[in-house]
C-alpha cells in the first residue's frame, strides 16, 4: 500500500485532511482516506488515471453494440449507444465509490457485450435482448441479496484468489498490447499455428512509436517514483500523438470503407477540435427504456433463452469477482483469508449496473479491470471513481474531447498495472501441484482465451478433479462443487444445444 507522508503529514505525524474539520473532516473517515494510506490529491489522481484509462469504452462499445445487427437487422446507432455508455458507467461508478468506498469504476463490460452483439442480438431484437440483460442483473441482485454470491466468494481458497489477480494481470497485459497494435493477430491466409505476433512481423508505423514512447516514460517516472506518473505518461504521449498526426496525417487503421491501414491509428485519431461544436454537443439519450423484458422468450424459445442467460450469467458473475479481487489484492485491500471486506456493497451496486445497462441499451455494466489503474496511482477509496464517474457525465457533453486520447497512448498503463499485478504470483506455493496446477491454469487461461470467467472456470474445475485424484474430497467446499459443475455446463453448451436441437 502506497502510504508515503506528504510534506505537511511529516511535520505534524497526521494528514491534513484528518485535522480538518467541516466536510472535509467527515469526507476522510466516510471514505478511510488517511485510514488507507491515502490522500485526496491522490484519489483525484487516481480517479483521473482510472477514467483514461477506460475512456475508450466511450468510443469502442458503440462500435460493438451500436453496429450490430439485431434479428431483424435494425442497429442501435454510434452516437445514442455513446451516450448511454457515457451515462450509465458515470451514474453507476459515482454510486459504487459512494457506497463501497472502494476505488471500483463500472462501465460497460468488454467480452460481455460481444456476448450481447454477437449471441443475443441476431436471435431477438434489441429490445428483447436488452431486456435479457435486465433479467440477469436482477438474478445477480437476488444472488446477493440472499448471500450466495458473497459465500461462492469466500469459499475460493486465497491461492486461487491470488491466482486469479495474477491473471486479470496477465488479461490486462495483453489487452494493452492488443489495444496499441503492438501485438497483432496473425492473418488466417498465413495458415500458421501462431495466434499472435509482433505487429506486422516487425514494428513499424507512428502509432507504435507513440505507444512505445509513452511506456518507456511511464516507465521511467514509476521507478522514480513520480507522483502522477501514469496521467503524466498518457498526457504527454497524447500531445506527442496530435503533434504526429497534424504532420503525417496518419488516419485510422480502418476507415470503416473496407480500406485497411496497417500503420494506422487503432481507434482513436488524434486530433485537436476545430469549432466549439467540435468540443460540445447534447446527448442523445433517446435509448433509455427501449427494452422488452419479456419478448426474448418468444423469439428465442425458452430454453435457448434459458441457455443464454446462463451464459450471460456467469460471465458477469466471475468477471466481476476476479477484477474486485484482482483490483482490491493491488491496493492491498484483502484481508487475512483473500476477501474484499464489505463485498456485499460492491456486489449490489455491480449487478445495479448492470441493470442500469439494460435499461438503457448500454449493454452489461460491470466492475472495470481497469480501475487498477487508479491503484497505481495511489487511490484506496470510493473518491477515485467518483471522480472518474464524473468525468464520464462530462464526456457526455464532451465525447469529442474524450476521442482525442488515442489507445497507443493510454494502453502503456496497463502494461504497468499488469505488472504490478503479476507480482501477486509470490502468494502461490506452486511446490503444491495440488493448488500449483489449478493456479497455473487459472492465470494463463485468462489472456490465452481473452477473458477471465474462462480462466476462473478452468481453474475451479481443475482443482476439483485433482482434489478428487488425490482422495481429499472433504477440502472441496461444497460451493465450489456447484461452482465446478456450472462451468463445466457452461463449456460444453455447444454440445449440449446440438443434443436439444437448439
Amino acid at each position: 500500500m502506497n502510504s508515503t507522508p506528504q510534506p505537511d503529514e511529516e511535520q505534524s505525524g497526521e494528514p491534513s485532511s484528518a485535522r480538518a474539520g467541516g466536510i472535509v473532516g467527515r469526507l476522510d473517515r466516510y471514505f478511510h482516506v488517511r485510514e488507507r494510506g491515502s490522500t485526496f490529491p491522490r484519489e483525484i489522481r487516481g480517479g483521473l488515471a482510472t477514467f483514461f484509462a477506460m475512456a475508450y469504452i466511450i468510443v469502442l462499445n458503440p462500435l460493438i453494440i451500436g453496429t450490430a445487427e439485431d434479428m431483424n437487422g435494425d442497429t442501435l446507432g454510434i452516437a445514442r449507444v455513446a451516450a448511454t455508455t457515457a451515462l450509465v458507467g458515470g451514474v453507476i461508478s459515482i454510486l459504487m465509490g459512494a457506497v463501497s468506498r472502494y476505488p471500483f469504476a463500472i462501465a460497460a463490460g468488454m467480452g460481455l457485450n460481444v456476448i450481447v452483439a454477437y449471441s443475443l442480438a441476431p436471435q431477438m431484437t434489441w429490445a428483447d435482448a436488452m431486456g435479457l440483460i435486465i433479467l440477469e442483473g436482477v438474478v445477480l441482485l437476488l444472488l446477493v441479496l440472499t448471500g450466495f454470491r458473497t459465500a461462492v466468494f469466500r469459499a475460493i481458497p486465497p491461492e486461487l484468489k491470488s491466482a486469479i489477480a495474477v491473471g486479470v494481470g496477465m488479461f490486462l497485459t495483453l489487452v494493452g498490447f492488443v489495444n496499441a497494435g503492438f501485438i497483432r493477430r496473425v492473418p488466417d491466409a498465413a495458415d500458421s499455428t501462431v495466434p499472435v505476433q509482433l505487429g506486422s512481423g516487425s514494428l513499424s508505423g507512428w502509432p507504435i512509436l507513440v505507444f512505445v514512447l509513452g511506456l518507456i516514460l511511464t516507465i521511467a517516472l514509476i521507478v522514480n517514483r513520480v507522483r502522477g506518473a501514469m496521467l503524466i505518461g498518457i498526457a504527454v504521449a497524447t500531445v506527442v500523438a496530435i503533434v504526429i498526426e497534424s504532420i503525417a496525417r496518419i488516419g485510422p487503421m480502418d476507415d470503416g470503407q473496407g480500406e485497411v491501414n496497417p500503420e494506422g491509428w487503432s481507434l482513436t485519431v488524434p486530433s485537436l477540435p476545430t469549432s466549439l461544436g467540435d468540443v460540445v454537443s447534447l446527448p442523445d439519450f433517446s435509448l433509455i427504456g427501449q427494452f422488452s423484458l419479456f419478448g426474448s422468450f418468444a423469439n428465442a424459445g425458452t430454453i435457448a433463452v434459458i441457455l443464454l442467460l446462463f451464459t450471460l450469467l456467469l460471465a458477469d458473475f466471475f468477471d466481476t469477482m476476479g477484477t474486485m479481487v484482482g483490483v482490491a489484492g493491488q491496493a492491498g485491500l484483502l484481508d487475512e483469508k483473500g476477501n474484499v471486506p464489505r463485498a456485499r456493497e460492491v456486489l449490489i451496486v455491480d449487478s445495479l449496473g448492470t441493470i442500469a445497462g439494460g435499461a438503457a441499451l448500454a449493454s452489461v455494466n460491470t466492475v472495470f479491470a481497469e480501475s487498477a489503474a487508479g491503484v497505481g496511482e495511489g487511490a484506496r477509496t470510493g473518491i477515485a471513481p467518483i471522480v472518474t464517474g464524473a468525468l464520464f457525465l462530462v464526456a457526455t457533453l464532451f465525447s469529442p474531447l474524450v476521442e482525442l486520447v488515442p489507445f497507443e497512448a493510454a494502453t502503456p498503463v496497463l502494461i504497468i498495472v499488469g505488472f504490478m499485478m503479476v507480482t501477486q504470483i509470490t502468494r502461490i506455493p506452486f511446490s503444491d501441484y495440488a493448488i500449483g496446477i489449478p493456479a497455473f491454469l487459472t492465470i494463463v487461461m485468462m489472456p490465452f482465451s481473452y477473458s477471465i470467467a474462462n480462466g476462473i472456470g478452468v481453474g475451479f474445475i481443475s482443482y476439483a478433479v485433482i482434489k478428487v485424484a488425490q482422495g481429499r474430497v472433504r477440502e472441496i467446499h461444497p460451493l465450489l462443487w456447484i461452482v465446478a459443475a456450472a462451468f463445466a455446463v457452461h463449456f460444453a453448451l455447444g454440445p449440449i444445444e446440438q443434443l436439444l436441437g437448439l
